[in-house]
């Protein structure tokens, strides 16, 4: 069986994300990586993991709810120990001759055996990136092998911190899915289930891809011919428009700028406005509070929201994000309010964007990987009021795909129009 598909890909600063559309226009996958210094690298990370997902829709056919969950845990196990294989390789290659390579090698044993617990079902994990994963029981366990062992720290993490690169930019294997899945299938099959059969059916489908067309900040960069790029505003448009075909305005707060966009009954953009001088008031921003705080970028909005009396903060300039958060530590406030000021203040940014842009129109949808982020969320839908009153705003689980289902809608066109 051939299933043929297009794909978009949105190559940010942060993420790189893709979207494959089947024949008739629907969702098949999606799939999102870190991007990194190997744009070709990110495109093919992320057009897998889309093109995984699709499998998996192929299985969801057959395989009850509970199996596929199952299943899709063991696989996913199954990809972050083969990915952990290749680490442990090119972390070896640098260790050798430094006297290190005992500690590596009971680093990566360890993080190995910890495979199952991080995968099972109901398990918290902090992220789904392999570097973010991977890294932080790494750093974790260099830490206590640096106070047990006396070994030095700074060179155990700088081992990581080469490797890590080398190994981003190191493709998955042919077949690989097929290796994960027998891996995850005998692991399945030790509590009794029997499903080999529709994983080897899933397998066995061959995709074909059809066109492709990017976008996104790094779009110039991307591995295709001019004429397969589209501007992300035009995506973000089109992509919102796809999710709520109500739309008439999308912002947009992505990793390293801000789009306020107006479109009309078609999705077809009439106006924009994007500010793309700095990373001020964009997820980037978030990403340096998040380390100067020494958190995790998912926790700042659950800890904004906390806030009890949000810090009035009138600046959201990346250079000087470290300096002001310090000196507003020191006077006593509570983090949580300074956060809650924080996102009140990068939100406040985007109102004047959309207002430039011809103001909120019902309905309005918040797109961008920000829009996971509760704090943003609730700041926004209380200026929108505030400003506006009372509108239908839209906000999807999938809304950090925007930008790729929308240059993959274009894919889709051209397409049919070659059909």
């Amino acid at each position: 069986m051939t299933l043929p598909y297009c794909v978009g890909i949105d190559l940010g600063s942060t993420t790189t994300k893709a979207v494959v559309l089947a024949e008739d226009g629907s969702v098949l996958g999606r799939g999102i990586t870190n991007s990194r210094s190997n744009y070709a690298i990110a495109c093919q990370v992320a057009l897998s993991e889309a093109l995984i997902a699709a499998r998996f829709g192929l299985l969801a056919r057959e395989m009850a709810p509970e199996t596929l969950s199952a299943f899709g845990l063991l696989f996913r196990r199954a990809q972050y120990r083969g990915q952990l294989r290749t680490l442990g390789t090119i972390l070896l290659r640098f260790a050798d001759g430094s006297g290190l390579e005992p500690a590596v090698e009971a680093i990566l044993a360890r993080m190995d055996g910890e495979a199952p617990e991080l995968f099972a079902e109901g398990a918290s994990r902090k992220s789904d990136f392999f570097r973010d994963l991977a890294g932080s029981r790494y750093l974790a366990l260099a830490e206590e092998a640096a106070r047990g062992d006396g070994l030095p720290f700074d060179r155990l993490a700088g081992l990581f911190d080469k490797a890590i690169l080398e190994a981003e930019n190191v493709p998955a294997p042919e077949g690989s899915f097929e290796a994960h899945a027998r891996e995850a299938l005998d692991a399945l099959a030790r509590t009794g289930a029997r499903v080999s059969d529709a994983v080897s059916r899933a397998a066995s489908v061959q995709l074909d891809q059809t066109g492709s067309v990017g976008t996104g900040y790094g779009r110039q960069t991307l591995p295709f011919p001019k004429e397969q790029i589209r501007s992300e505003i035009l995506c973000h448009g089109l992509g919102a428009h796809a999710m709520f075909p109500e739309t008439r305005t999308v912002l947009d707060i992505g990793g390293q700028d801000t789009k306020a966009i107006q479109v009309d009954g078609q999705g077809i953009v009439t106006s924009f406005q994007m500010n793309d001088r700095c990373a001020a008031g964009c997820g980037r921003y978030l990403g340096y509070i998040a380390d100067e705080m020494n958190l995790g970028l998912h926790e700042l909005g659950p800890m904004a929201c906390a806030s009890t009396r949000p810090v009035r903060i009138n600046s959201t300039c990346t250079v000087f994000a470290g300096a002001e958060l310090r000196e507003r530590l020191s006077l006593g406030e509570k983090r949580e309010d300074i956060l809650a000021g924080l996102h009140r203040a990068i939100v406040l940014r985007a109102m004047s964007l959309l207002a430039r842009s011809g103001g909120i129109a019902d309905e309005f949808t918040f797109t961008g990987g920000v829009a996971r982020n509760p704090a943003a969320v609730a700041a926004l839908a209380g200026l929108v009021e505030e400003n506006y009153g009372r509108l239908t705003t839209n906000i999807s689980p999938d809304s950090i795909y925007t930008g790729a289902l929308g240059a993959a809608l274009f894919a889709h066109r051209e397409w049919r129009a070659r059909a």
